[in-house]
């Protein structure tokens, strides 16, 4: 294996494309920021002149952007590493990129398990993906990885995949330390952008004719606490939701995902002030045992999170909420699920991602093995939630039917191709008859409620 770290040039300072002609394949696995970083690893191959490719068979680089939030994400990955072997054997000059989280942690896994690989790079070097696979077709399989920020990711080009809705990276990396989750050891240390950095590439977004941004972050309102501009107060996150929420062309704003130990009054406020701010917050739970959220590490208990959830929607009406839950956390027991159970039957949650616990190596928690649940009663309590959080998703739903509101469309339907497809400001999903424009907004009236959709029609 090489591992090496050889000197960063910039984007802007490469020689002319090299690669025209060629084409490339990106295929994601994980979180919105993986999917804003494979936009950026997009934008750098078209930067090279390549195009994109419609499949992995038909392309002459193939990039797969790895997750390892969850042992799945780890066995989707080594699947699809598997599957395309046979590609380097059908034609050896094509190219095989593996990078992102996954890569981050288990480099020399990668490399063990995929030999056939040419590049393994990380999070926080992407933008010398082009210089490594010159370095790897040269002389050979290269690994890179560095354990700090090369280049912050908005200095790199993107190609989005919607013309009228981006994403807006605002802050990388955590320092909380959730005993369950691997983030901090893969994107490291909180690190904020400036925020006329931020307003400027906003700004562009709008003249390019984005209408809507969602403003991403590992903890979006922590945003800023590393920064100080000239000695002064150090920006914070509701400043900034009033400053993108004014810029013009910019119809609608979201962020994620905050923390419930640091979403305070301030930003709820920020919220209900800013009218381009769409009235939808993810607030994540994972348990509603104290107990067990104190082994978490989340640092706040069951009180704290119903507080702030009661005060944003004191000051937002109308607000739609989703949350996480992890079922099965070490040590979880009856009672604490009962509990668990509780929170989510009083919050009322719009919709919740519920995940089954996951061992990841590296983390607190993989050591706690002894306390872990048997799998046969995680998968039970796993079906209780999703029947419980589905019925209450329902019947939220039901309360938006005979309602007007506005959609913005996103693409034809998957379903109906007579029909398009749409959200909220809540953030819910509808289906239109008839055929609009992505970009687009539409008034309807909503005819039909379902747990994961609503149906509308024109007004």
């Amino acid at each position: 294996m090489s591992e090496t770290l050889l000197p960063n040039p910039r984007v802007r300072e490469r020689r002319i494309p090299t690669r025209v002609g060629q084409t490339y394949f990106v295929r994601t696995f994980g979180c919105q920021m993986n999917e804003h970083d494979s936009e950026r690893i997009s934008g750098l191959f078209e930067a090279d002149g390549m195009t994109r490719a419609p499949s992995a068979e038909e392309a002459d680089v193939v990039f797969i952007n790895t997750c390892t939030i969850r042992e799945n994400a780890d066995n989707k990955l080594y699947g699809t590493l598997g599957s395309l072997a046979h590609l380097k054997d059908d034609a050896p000059h094509r190219a095989l990129i593996v990078g992102g989280c996954a890569a981050q942690k288990d480099r020399e896994v990668v490399r063990e398990r995929a030999p056939w690989v040419d590049v393994v790079l990380g999070t926080h070097n992407l933008d010398r993906v082009v210089d490594l696979l010159d370095q790897a077709q040269q002389w050979g399989p290269i690994t890179e990885i560095v354990d700090e920020l090369q280049e912050m990711p908005s200095s790199l080009p993107v190609r989005r995949e919607v013309d009228h809705s981006a994403w807006v990276t605002i802050q990388i990396g955590c320092n909380n330390t959730c005993t369950f989750c691997i983030v901090p050891a893969v994107r490291g240390i909180e690190i904020s952008r400036r925020p006329g950095d931020i307003i400027r590439e906003v700004t562009q977004l709008a003249a390019d004719g984005v209408v809507e941004v969602t403003l991403l972050g590992q903890n979006v309102n922590t945003y800023g606490r590393d920064l100080a501009i000239d000695g002064k107060r150090r920006p914070i996150f509701a400043d900034l939701l009033r400053r993108v929420g004014e810029v013009d062309g910019i119809r609608r704003v979201r962020y994620t995902s905050p923390h419930p130990a640091d979403f305070n009054e301030d930003v709820a406020i920020a919220m209900a002030e800013t009218a381009a701010v769409c009235e939808q917050l993810h607030l994540p739970l994972q348990s509603g045992s104290d107990r067990i959220l104190a082994r978490m590490h989340r640092g706040y208990n069951r009180e704290r999170f119903m507080d702030r959830l009661r005060l944003a929607r004191l000051h937002l009406p109308g607000l739609t909420v989703s949350t996480d839950i992890i079922v099965g956390f070490p040590g979880e027991t009856e009672a604490d699920f009962d509990l668990t159970l509780g929170v989510v039957q009083e919050a009322q949650f719009d919709s919740a991602y519920t995940f089954q616990f996951s061992a990841r190596p590296g983390t607190a928690a993989a050591d706690y093995a002894e306390d872990f649940v048997p799998q046969a009663i995680v998968t039970e309590r796993f079906n209780r939630l999703i029947a419980l959080q589905d019925s209450i998703s329902f019947a939220r739903n039901q309360k938006d039917v005979g309602r007007s509101l506005s959609v913005l469309i996103d693409g034809p339907s998957k379903r109906d191709p007579e029909a398009a497809t749409g959200r909220t400001r809540g953030g819910k999903l509808v289906h239109v008859a008839g055929i609009y424009p992505s970009g687009t907004f539409v008034d309807v009236e909503i005819i039909k409620a379902g747990k994961h959709s609503l149906i509308g029609r024109r007004i």
